[in-house]
């Protein structure tokens, strides 16, 4: 099958920027059996093509490689659909009615058990986390857990809390803290970090799956965002099992990068589905292993240096010891396996520098290891230093300046909460900077990250580190060729070049061509696979 698209604008990628891009911008693309075939003159490219091509007239839209998700929770996402949605939620009452309906609508019962996602306690009108006795008016008997949107804290009623064995004797897990009445004893149903794990999996098993459901459902969502490959930034080994079932049913359209975490057997999964390692399987592969070092900046979890603002010597604190940390780092590098590690904090990304400076040595590891430091909210320019000298890479949630900007300067205090997400001291370092939505945390919505990195505005109309805006082609890169660098893959995806995969997104107008403060506003028409397209907002065409 051949296509040659034709008359808009089109950004190959290819250019170091956006004079260079629109200056060389070829008149067509020409596309066969899902490889770009050439590039250039559409007479050329006509003559090339002979017979049997279709041609797709862009009429003055634009043509650009589609977008590749760095970091977000494919498998969770997928969980989540069959989730009661909070993230409109703005008070306890709202949160009680939205879970009463949910149970009224999907007929819950007490042998079953809910799962909430997306509140926000930063915007509630209490401005606090809800607990047990505010859940408790939902059900007594029904095990209710509601995650909050940065999936690191999370509320469990009465039923939850037996189901997940948490009691007045129940001690907190390392890496995590049980939240309790003011007996100091009693669980108050509020949980951080490694303590959800507690009843996160105890809630999941009794809900009800249709699997081909979740899996279309997941990935409609980045295909309505030009997205064509996508990570699942924490797998255990009952959500690989999902995502090799999803694949061995020829369900996965898009290509799934997974990274074990290496805490919750993680070496397991490497060690057992080691043929896929850097290998698609039916769109299945593992990219390498993955750590959790701390918690979210905007609940207060993440590990800082420096105390938050007007809480004491309070600083946040570390999932995991150094020497573990070192260890498994050691066991990536002599295993030749990619290394990422969620930091938030900066005293998280100084134990990743530490420990992988440590281990990299011990390792004799080899030269383009490409490790990532994931998140990145509140690293310091000296440790940025220290990532361009090891060619570590940076994904950056740089949405947070939105979502939480106003709340990280409140919570960092103004010099810190204006470096959040430094993305321009990062690019002059010389780091590889890539974007990522987080999601669920966020949808994954490539363009809002574009508008952040250009604009740096929040959710209250600030500007928040106006030095760390950065151009337009320069947030691209972040989406395309950057991220697909992260995957070992730029020979493979992240351009428009010939020989590469035609994976392609249809955009309404270039977002090289409007205003930036326009750049969210762009829609996807078209999102292509291999060739293939899977989303067409024009049409009834559906994936």
């Amino acid at each position: 099958m051949k296509e040659i698209y034709y008359n808009g604008n089109i950004i190959t990628m290819e250019e170091q920027d956006a004079e260079s891009a629109k200056r060389n911008a070829p008149e067509a693309v020409l596309v066969e059996d899902g490889i770009i075939k050439r590039v250039g003159m559409l007479k050329e490219l006509a003559a090339v093509a002979e017979r049997g091509v279709k041609y797709y007239d862009l009429n003055g839209r634009c043509l650009m490689p589609s977008f590749i998700d760095s970091h977000s929770h494919y498998v969770m996402n997928a969980q989540l659909s069959m989730c009661a949605d909070l993230s409109g939620c703005k008070s306890f009452e709202d949160i009680v009615e939205t879970l009463t309906q949910y149970i009224e609508k999907n007929n819950i019962k007490a042998k079953h058990a809910v799962l909430g996602f997306g509140y926000d306690h930063n915007f509630l009108a209490e401005e606090k986390h809800p607990d047990k006795n505010v859940l408790d008016k939902v059900s007594k008997t029904i095990p209710i857990l509601i995650l909050h949107v940065s999936a690191h804290l999370a509320c469990a009623n009465s039923a939850a809390l037996e189901l997940g064995s948490i009691n007045s004797g129940t001690s907190d897990p390392a890496g995590g803290h049980i939240g309790r009445l003011e007996d100091g004893k009693e669980p108050s149903g509020y949980l951080e970090e490694a303590a959800l794990m507690l009843v996160q999996k105890a809630v999941a098993v009794r809900m009800k799956r249709d699997l081909k459901k979740i899996v279309k459902d997941a990935q409609r969502i980045y295909l309505q965002h030009g997205i064509t490959t996508v990570q699942d930034g924490a797998t255990d080994m009952q959500g690989f099992r999902l995502l090799k079932i999803f694949s061995v049913l020829h369900l996965l359209k898009l290509d799934v990068v997974a990274y074990p975490l290496m805490t919750a057997g993680g070496c397991d999964i490497m060690h057992k589905y080691g043929d896929t390692y850097q290998n698609y399987r039916s769109h299945l592969k593992i990219g390498g292993y993955k750590l959790v070092l701390d918690g979210s900046p905007q609940g207060k979890t993440a590990w800082l240096s420096i105390p938050y603002e007007n809480s004491g010597d309070y600083k946040g604190y570390a999932w995991l010891p150094d020497e573990e940390v070192e260890r498994n780092i050691r066991i990536a590098l002599d295993e030749g396996k990619q290394i990422l590690a969620h930091c938030n904090g900066d005293a998280a990304s100084e134990q990743f520098l530490n420990a992988y400076g440590q281990a990299s040595t011990a390792a004799n590891r080899k030269k383009d290891a490409r490790p990532v430091m994931i998140h990145c909210q509140t690293v310091r320019n000296d440790q940025i230093d220290r990532m361009a000298e090891w060619g570590m890479i940076a994904s950056v949630f740089v949405g947070h300046v939105w979502f939480w900007g106003d709340v990280h300067v409140r919570n960092f205090g103004v010099e810190r909460g204006n470096h959040i997400s430094p993305v321009q001291d990062m690019i002059k370092r010389g780091v590889v900077v890539n974007f990522h939505q987080d999601t669920p945390v966020t949808k994954p919505d490539m363009l809002h990250s574009v508008w952040c990195a250009a604009n740096r505005t929040s959710r209250s109309g600030k500007v928040i580190g106006e030095e760390q805006k950065i151009s337009v082609y320069d947030a691209l890169k972040a989406i395309t060729v950057n991220a697909a660098y992260q995957y070992f893959e730029e020979k493979e995806k992240g351009s428009i070049k010939e020989g590469k995969k035609a994976d392609l997104v249809v955009l309404d107008r270039s977002p090289l061509e409007v205003d930036r403060t326009e750049l969210k506003s762009i829609k996807v028409i078209k999102t292509i696979k291999n060739g293939k397209v899977l989303y067409d907002a024009e049409t009834t065409h559906r994936f």
